[in-house]
């Protein structure tokens, strides 16, 4: 990292200074509100210093790389023609380390603040994240200083031409996602892979004589039937950990012999550490919906609703939001925010409604004409001595029962003992338990969400009623809502911020109804008019979509299916076909790197898509569009030339995923 004149460090001194209390106290709102955040440091940095830290992935020592300045020089020129602004980066490490910008407004710093406090807290108890780290305890800023240094080591090393280490690093780094993400880091799925049963090995233990054996059996069938049926088991297992398949096998070509070579050391130990660091950084991106949006959640909750933004800085604080949701494009935060919204309100509705169903005379069949939602909601607010605490009124939370889990109790005491030691005015979530802020936060009465409960579908509600397991039962709907619990969605939120990527956060609880309240779509490209259109509104199609742009971080998903292809040591890989053909001009420079790393020829088997003019016209004509003509093909690269040739048609139909159609093209287009 650069150094900084002294006047520029006392100005970030200062400013730090500033910050340590609205530090300290999101810290100690983020326990009371459930969550369990790694500590976080701050650090206060320059426009320069920023560039450099997003460049590097939020650390300060990285190995040496071309791609460093490149990220570098595109960031700086976002920033300095006003194509984005970065407000803070965040690292998930224990403890986490956040980097706050200089230029940042006090209201901007404070809304970063309670942003980071989310993100520590999902990168601490989220499950993806624990799968790199198991059971030891995360330091990954001193692991990547350790790659750094090892990696600039064999820079440095004059035994090796430094030209070398670069094109291995590129090659590496072509393939940098083709990993297993699903799986920790040091688990071998080959493990898993089971060879079939030799027949030539069950016809020795028959103990059958040579010449019954050649009677019966021909040794050249013998022989094809095994080699067959062991490539097959190869292909009907396939290794998605690429890294971890070219590591274990452990060769490259040589371009002065032109022939493949055992790796050398170096070699060996920079793609251990390029696959280790690409698993690190996995669960980021396979998360990044989610994390986000429970940040967005967090950093509103405090900044908005507990008062963090003062009513000077509000404006500046509101405009902060809008631009971080705003942005156009598919809005990571802006989807993630609204997602964790829907969950929330959707386990508050279902808390309600079955607290609901259980009063007398109510059913699932009459529940919207027999409920009073207006007076439902007026039941649901906060106790006015919870919703509005100051210093004039906290004197009154003591005329509730002294057993009153709502309440901090202690805190309280010292709130009216010692009034100096505590700023109810500008705290006054201090004197509150994990229940009162639920009480205080209850969705379903937020002005925003108060038509939530009456959208209530009959078949939610009869699916509620036929699990009413229990024969608690109310006379009143007054009994029934003072039974409710307010933490219920916040339970339910952290139950899922437990196990979900985003994969499986979209899938579960992107529905019809979040879809139509949000206005998604989807828009297609249209080969008749040669322009974009909108396809769908219908969830299933928008939820495709979305899944397309997040299985596999959004890449083709590419897998070992034979190491001995053909029996001639040639390598083939596999393009899992979704419908979504490939770029043949990137996939053909990926293989050439591909074969620097395995050192013999590589095959690639894929899926293309062609559209036959005469059949684009006629469509056109007609108002429809063209069926396009899906052709299995393997491409060849033996490091001299890509050749391509048709593509088996039991191998074309291993490749095409099953029951996926990412395509939303209707029959009428809606606009």
């Amino acid at each position: 990292m650069s150094s900084r004149p002294i006047r520029f460090r006392r100005r970030a001194q200062a400013e730090a200074d500033q910050l340590e209390e609205p530090a300290t106290e999101a810290a100690a709102l983020a326990k009371k509100l459930g969550l369990d955040p790694y500590p976080v440091n701050y650090w206060i940095v320059g426009h320069d210093e920023m560039n450099q830290l997003i460049a590097y992935g939020g650390f300060q020592r990285r190995y040496p790389h071309w791609r460093w300045g490149m990220t570098y020089d595109r960031q700086q020129k976002q920033d300095q023609f006003g194509m984005g602004k970065a407000f803070e980066i965040v690292n998930n490490d224990d403890p986490s380390h956040a980097f706050l910008q200089e230029s940042n407004s006090l209201a901007d710093q404070k809304a970063v603040i309670t942003h980071v406090e989310g993100h520590a807290d999902f990168f601490k108890n989220n499950n993806w994240f624990s799968r790199f780290s198991g059971d030891q305890e995360l330091d990954a800023a001193a692991m990547l200083e350790r790659h750094g240094e090892t990696i600039q080591g064999y820079v440095d090393d004059p035994d090796i031409d430094r030209d070398d280490v670069e094109r291995f690093i590129d090659a590496v780094l072509c393939l940098e996602d083709t990993i297993d993400q699903h799986r920790p880091v040091d688990v071998d799925p080959d493990t898993e892979r089971t060879q079939p049963t030799d027949l030539r090995d069950q016809l020795d233990q028959l103990d059958l004589s040579d010449d019954v054996q050649q009677q019966v059996f021909d040794q050249e069938w013998l022989d094809e039937l095994a080699e067959s049926e062991a490539a097959s088991a190869s292909i009907d297992h396939p290794r998605t950990d690429v890294l971890g398949f070219l590591r274990d096998h452990a060769t490259t070509y040589d371009h002065e012999e032109d022939e493949a070579v055992s790796m050398e050391s170096w070699q060996l130990d920079i793609l251990d550490t390029l696959r280790r660091e690409a698993y690190y950084f996995a669960p980021q991106k396979m998360t990044k919906v989610m994390n986000e949006g429970w940040a967005s959640i967090v950093e509103s909750l405090m900044m908005s609703d507990e008062g963090f933004a003062d009513a000077d800085e509000f404006i500046t604080y509101a405009d902060h939001q809008s631009r971080v949701l705003g942005s156009p494009g598919l809005n990571p935060y802006k989807l993630g925010k609204e997602l964790w919204e829907y969950v929330e309100n959707s386990a508050n509705r279902r808390e309600v409604a079955d607290k609901l169903l259980r009063v007398e005379g109510i059913t699932w069949q009459n529940f919207h004409a027999e409920i009073d939602f207006e007076h439902v909601r007026a039941l649901l607010e906060p106790d006015p001595r919870i919703d509005a605490i100051s210093s004039d009124t906290v004197e009154q939370l003591t005329s509730l029962p002294g057993d009153d889990p709502r309440i901090d109790w202690e805190m309280l005491d010292r709130a009216l003992s010692n009034p100096e030691t505590i700023n109810i005015d500008r705290y006054p979530w201090k004197v509150l338990t994990y229940e009162g802020l639920a009480e205080r936060h209850f969705s379903l009465v937020q002005p925003q969400h108060r038509g939530f409960l009456e959208q209530i579908r009959r078949s939610e509600l009869q699916e509620h009623a036929r699990y009413l397991f229990d024969d608690t039962r109310y006379d009143t709907v007054e009994d029934a809502i003072d039974d409710v619990d307010k933490t219920a969605g916040w339970d339910r939120m952290r139950e899922v911020r437990e196990s979900h990527n985003d994969v499986t956060f979209i899938d579960e609880f992107l529905t019809q109804e979040f879809v139509s309240e949000n206005n998604y779509f989807t828009y297609e490209y249209t080969q008749t008019t040669e322009d974009y259109r909108v396809a769908s509104t219908d969830y299933q199609d928008v939820k495709q979509k979305l899944l397309l742009q997040f299985t596999n971080f959004g890449k083709p998903t590419i897998a070992v299916f034979d190491d001995n292809f053909k029996n001639r040591g040639e390598l083939l890989l596999g393009h899992r076909y979704n419908g979504i053909a490939l770029d043949i001009q990137q996939a053909t420079a990926v293989l050439e790197r591909m074969h620097d790393l395995w050192g013999r020829p590589v095959n690639l088997m894929t899926i293309t898509k062609t559209y036959e003019e005469h059949e684009v016209e006629v469509a056109r004509r007609r108002n429809r569009e063209p069926e396009p003509t899906e052709t299995g093909v393997r491409l060849r690269y033996d490091g001299h030339e890509v050749t391509r040739s048709e593509l088996d048609k039991d191998l074309t139909d291993r490749i095409r995923a099953a029951d996926i159609d990412y395509d939303t093209k209707p029959d009428e287009w809606l606009a």
